[in-house]
């Protein structure tokens, strides 16, 4: 299951995806992981959150996200959900055809490994393909 926060810069879609993580986390039984791109909202987090910062990892393209965001997954069988804060910037994303394609991609893995993924995204609703319009939960 995805859930999309889409919104321009500075609509507040991290406050909102903090927040969010915040209650998976006292609401969950398993693990809880929020990737982002610098570790500047640690503090933010509730300290059982496993905050990744991926720009300490050399990800250039959407398939090597991919195969990060798959390693995360398979080194804890546990992960209930995982938070993606600017995910067009750490899958290195900048059109909305590309983020259609990376999201079928997430998808997939979602649902495979039962994971439910958040993602905020620096788009507007109305510039986003048809098909990933019902993915979004929150437009700012």
């Amino acid at each position: 299951m995805i859930e999309i926060i889409a919104g321009t810069r500075g609509k507040g879609k991290t406050k909102r995806l903090l927040a969010m993580a915040n209650e998976a986390m006292s609401n969950a039984h398993g693990t809880v992981v929020y990737l982002d791109k610098h570790t500047k909202h640690m503090f933010e987090l509730d300290r059982k959150i496993r905050l990744i910062n991926v720009s300490d990892f050399p990800i250039s393209s959407i398939d090597g996200f991919l195969g990060f965001l798959c390693g995360v997954i398979s080194q804890d069988h546990d992960i209930e959900v995982i938070f993606l804060d600017s995910f067009m910037t750490l899958a290195d994303i900048s059109d909305a055809q590309s983020l259609e394609t990376a999201l079928k991609a997430l998808d997939v893995i979602s649902e495979k490994f039962y994971v439910k993924l958040v993602v905020s995204v620096s788009i507007n609703y109305d510039e986003m393909t048809e098909s990933t319009r019902p993915l979004v939960t929150q437009a700012l």
